[in-house]
């Protein structure tokens, strides 16, 4: 397995596109999956980029996180409803945000085991960045490839 150092710098390269991609998006509205948007699709992978920094920033800090609770589906469409009456623009600031949170503290070394959601198994830090890395790179190749068809 790569190192964390280097799994960080992956996910930083994809998180550059994402954002450079959406800020120059040309219908945020233009449906991409059956019930979502260009920037529901956005406001998917915002909600999971918050919930994945806040666990890491408690965990960091010390403290309990709080992962979420819930069947995927339903979180899934939770984090785009959360997210409905916000711009892009506020949606890209806040998956910028949540970036800016892991990338202070993803590398700290107490971080052995971070939770995913509840009644999930939980994964290294490691693990967490391949698979955040992966799924951002899995809907952004989705997205491009209806726009720019």
């Amino acid at each position: 397995m790569e190192t964390r150092q280097t799994l960080l710098e992956q996910l930083n390269a994809t998180v550059v596109q994402l954002c450079v991609f959406y800020q120059t998006l040309p219908d945020p509205n233009a449906q991409i999956y059956e019930l979502w948007s260009a920037k529901d699709v956005l406001a998917h992978l915002t909600f999971w980029h918050e919930s994945f920094a806040r666990n890491v920033e408690a965990l960091a800090h010390g403290r309990q996180p709080n992962p979420l609770k819930g069947r995927l589906r339903d979180l899934n469409q939770r984090g785009v409803d959360e997210m409905a009456h916000l711009s892009l623009a506020e949606v890209l600031e806040r998956f910028d945000a949540a970036h800016a949170i892991l990338q202070a503290n993803i590398l700290n070394p107490v971080l052995t085991l971070i939770p995913y959601r509840k009644g999930s198994r939980e994964y290294t830090a490691e693990e967490h960045l391949e698979i955040v890395t992966d799924h951002i790179n899995h809907h952004l190749r989705d997205v491009r490839k209806v726009l720019n068809s």
